[in-house]
């Protein structure tokens, strides 16, 4: 069981969390919402809160954050991106029609570097890298071309 120092800790990792999203956020301005768990220790009540332009969303006791976050995607549905890497999130989001972004690419997106893509067996056609793809002779398309929904994909995380 953590005590004060490691609350101290979690609180600081949360406000380097929260400087990094404002700062991404006044470079992309998009509207940006963190959700923490509150379920052990919070409020009876969900709490809400903006810190440097970032709604902050406390989950209710007795309420994971993960759930927080998968009644946000119904709501918003096609409207949002969600950032994680939990299954049942990422499932519950891409069933609401959220696009889904996984932690480590999006921690790379904050970075400013590329990031492992699950897809890299076709080729990125305007940087030149290829690792041959092999397809079935039955198959129609340009063979050097990414899939459509790779294509929508890599598309919408250039506007993200």
């Amino acid at each position: 069981m953590a005590g004060p120092a490691g609350s101290g800790r979690l609180e600081a990792a949360r406000d380097g969390l929260l400087q990094t999203l404002s700062r991404y956020r006044q470079c992309k301005g998009h509207a940006i919402t963190v959700v923490f768990d509150g379920w052990q220790g919070g409020l009876g009540a969900e709490h809400r809160e903006f810190q440097s332009g970032v709604e902050v969303v406390y989950s209710k006791r007795g309420e994971r954050a993960d759930q927080v976050i998968q009644r946000l995607a119904r709501l918003y549905g096609k409207d949002c991106t969600v950032v994680s890497s939990d299954h049942e999130v990422v499932n519950s989001a891409r069933a609401a029609g959220a696009f889904v972004i996984g932690a480590p690419e999006f921690r790379a997106k904050l970075q400013d570097r590329p990031s492992p893509s699950p897809n890299m067996a076709f080729k990125e056609l305007d940087r030149g890298e290829a690792e041959v793809v092999k397809r079935s002779k039955d198959k129609g398309g340009n063979p050097r071309k990414l899939p459509k929904s790779q294509r929508k994909r890599n598309q919408h995380l250039k506007e993200f």
